[in-house]
């Protein structure tokens, strides 16, 4: 075979040959060297041009509002009842948590933004950010007082049994004559009183919004339930799940729940471990207590 004749061409085929290696080699420099200049310097490339900038600046907008979602939100609160992980929210330091809640062991309350500071020594930037959120009972920003303005006392002398009203039938006015109650926490408590057919219990005054524990103490330093509200009570190891669920704050998750670590149980032995049962609400277990019995 003659291998020779396969590299022989005329003179027209060597002459294609050439050009088509030059257009090549053209379009090869063109690529690598004249392309890039060009996109480089073509207005509609760059990231300074007129028509690019409000896009640009649209996506970082929208990025920065999406960094500001992802922040925790803080609503009011009163500041003495801050937690260990409220205050790391708030960016308080540890020392600082525990200077609070030192205080409060001692049943003594924060009452001004400038108190707070002095009990927990928080530093004059991180109380600027969390003071506007601050709320207060209204006995301490609204102080209640006489007609002369001087400031109107209440005794603090214990009273016996019998000297205490009965709180089922206690009106607005008596009501006020409680250290840290005024006319709006009065109101809210006859009406809650009148919703729910009277009291069973003082654990129920943590229903009425606003009311501190110290001021639910005052009350029952002062009044008495002489004739509770009946309650029909549920048998917690028997009852089913439709039972269960008429009781306040337990819905039909919840109540599946309670059955199952029932079952695993073998029955409950007391009413405190509901709060082991998988999202029951712990903070209400007083309330649920009261509609039901262990067998």
């Amino acid at each position: 075979m003659n291998i020779k004749s396969h590299f022989v061409f005329s003179k027209k085929q060597r002459s294609g040959i050439f050009l088509l290696i030059a257009i090549i080699i053209i379009l090869f420099g063109c690529y690598h060297f004249v392309l890039p200049k060009v996109m480089n310097t073509n207005p509609d490339f760059s990231t300074s041009s007129t028509e690019v900038a409000p896009f640009i600046k649209q996506i970082d907008s929208l990025k920065a509002i999406a960094i500001e979602k992802r922040k925790p939100k803080i609503y009011p609160f009163n500041p003495n009842f801050i937690t260990d992980y409220k205050g790391y929210t708030l960016g308080m330091t540890t020392q600082e948590i525990d200077r609070l809640l030192a205080f409060r062991k001692q049943e003594q309350w924060v009452n001004s933004v400038n108190q707070f500071q002095q009990v927990t020594k928080v530093s004059d930037s991180l109380l600027a950010q969390i003071a506007p959120y601050f709320k207060f009972p209204e006995w301490v920003t609204h102080p209640k007082s006489q007609k002369n303005g001087s400031t109107k006392p209440f005794s603090k002398t214990p009273k016996t049994e019998r000297q205490k009203l009965d709180l089922n039938s206690a009106t607005a006015g008596q009501l006020q004559k409680v250290y840290g109650i005024g006319p709006s926490y009065s109101e809210r408590i006859v009406k809650y009183r009148q919703k729910i057919n009277g009291f069973h219990a003082f654990i129920e005054l943590q229903e009425v919004y606003g009311l501190t524990p110290e001021v639910i103490q005052n009350v029952k330093d002062n009044f008495t339930i002489k004739i509770p509200r009946t309650i029909t009570k549920i048998a917690l190891n028997t009852a089913t799940k439709e039972q269960l669920v008429t009781i306040k704050y337990i819905d039909y998750e919840v109540a599946h729940h309670i059955i199952e670590e029932r079952t695993l149980r073998d029955g409950f032995k007391s009413i405190e471990e509901l709060t082991k049962v998988n999202g029951f609400p712990v903070n209400k277990i007083q309330i649920i207590k009261l509609s039901l019995r262990l067998d």
